[in-house]
């Protein structure tokens, strides 16, 4: 059974309409790339899987869990919301670290809010909240971030930042990580070391969408890409296949155009 499955999404903003059906879906650890020109889509199509953007019709179903039904429409309750947003991790271009927090401040702080909602918490509140400190010093450390963790965002490179934010998103144990062009915000020599840990991720078999712009990472790191273009997937299919024999004219231009 798929882990992520999307039907007939659709997304409009007053009368331009952004996702016009789109429809896909994920397997269990498999790395899926999303491609495309700037306005084609591809950012809306994140922002309403994460809850960031409320899609106008179609369904999102995340590990047999509805997380969206354009049908439905009786008003949500904020603790069911969240509750389904726990399921999904978003990685941002921009970090959005928290500035007053340090590094390990920064990476536990939705897990010891989340924490509060367990009935147990006031009985073992200090256990939980050591328990929940080690964890995200755990993965800290494979981030090659150990010695940062008191250090404070304007401390850290651009890379750093990122991986602090991918820390985070990977500490809520999500379901599915998604990436919105990950390395789009940070100098070319930095952008090695982030793309470096996601190739870990994915060894670990980590599910992963990935908004990309960089077509040999894509390649290499992805089962599966989709290109959407103009609000549509207008090609997708597994990842050496829709790079190396593009089957429509448009695909084929936007490559060209690429590697230019």
């Amino acid at each position: 059974m798929a882990i992520l499955e999307v039907k007939d999404l659709t997304k409009s903003f007053g009368k331009t309409e952004v996702l016009k059906g789109i429809s896909l879906s994920l397997e269990e650890g498999q790395v899926m790339s999303v491609i495309g020109s700037s306005g084609s889509g591809k950012t809306t199509l994140l922002r309403c899987i994460n809850f960031l953007e409320t899609a106008d019709s179609g369904l999102i179903t995340v590990d047999g869990d509805v997380i969206f039904d354009g049908n439905d429409k009786k008003k949500r309750k904020a603790k069911e919301t969240r509750e389904k947003q726990l399921k999904i991790g978003l990685v941002f271009q921009q970090f959005n670290l928290f500035p007053q927090y340090n590094v390990l401040d920064n990476v536990t702080l939705a897990v010891k809010l989340k924490a509060k909602d367990r009935p147990d918490y006031k009985q073992n509140r200090k256990q939980i909240l050591k328990e929940i400190d080690e964890k995200a010093l755990r993965i800290l450390d494979d981030m090659g971030l150990s010695e940062k963790i008191n250090n404070y965002p304007c401390e850290l490179s651009g890379g750093q930042q990122q991986r602090v934010s991918i820390a985070r998103a990977m500490a809520l144990e999500p379901k599915i990580l998604f990436f919105d062009e990950p390395t789009s915000a940070l100098d070319p020599e930095l952008t090695g070391e982030i793309l470096r840990v996601i190739r870990e991720l994915a060894a670990k078999k980590m599910t992963m969408v990935i908004v990309t712009h960089e077509m040999t990472f894509a390649k290499e790191v992805s089962d599966y890409i989709v290109f959407m273009d103009d609000g549509v997937i207008a090609e997708e299919g597994k990842a050496e296949d829709v790079i190396n024999n593009p089957k429509t004219e448009r695909l084929q231009a936007f490559l060209s155009k690429i590697s230019d």
